[in-house]
């Protein structure tokens, strides 16, 4: 839980998370996320309770460019799918970790919206987390578009 030390989140992503993690007592996880620092894309900055927390501000890729080029630990995106769409159209992704649970639905939320180029990532591990669940991460690679 120690990559839990710079997190960025959307707004309703923060809200959630918010109104639990502070609330469930001492244990791995919770004490991860509640002692990270949490960057927020938001244009409310009412209600920012659950610290330590800062906002990336009214741009929120100058922001993140910002925080990447701050010395410290990895910054973990949580959820918040639209500012990964946004991230990867910009370039701002390194790697993407997936938690794959193998359950059908028919229709949903897409997992990147609004993604109108291609993104090139590699598979560079696979774990078995359980028996129903991996965790595989991509790496992102630079290719030449044609």
């Amino acid at each position: 839980m120690a990559s839990f030390r710079r997190l960025l989140l959307g707004r309703r992503t923060y809200d959630v998370f918010a109104g639990y993690w502070p609330t469930v007592g001492n244990g791995p996880i919770a004490n991860g996320l509640n002692a990270a620092t949490k960057y927020v894309a938001t244009h409310r900055t009412d209600r920012l309770g659950w610290g330590p927390v800062r906002t990336l501000g009214a741009d929120i890729v100058e922001g993140v460019r910002r925080i990447k080029s701050s010395d410290g630990p990895d910054v973990i995106v949580w959820g918040s799918t639209t500012i990964m769409s946004t991230l990867l159209e910009h370039g701002l992704v390194d790697e993407v970790v997936l938690l794959v649970y193998p359950i059908v639905l028919g229709r949903g939320k897409r997992l990147f919206e609004n993604s109108n180029q291609p993104h090139d990532f590699t598979l560079v591990s696979t774990k078995i987390v359980s028996e129903t669940v991996l965790m595989n991460t991509y790496r992102h690679v630079e290719s030449p578009r044609t």
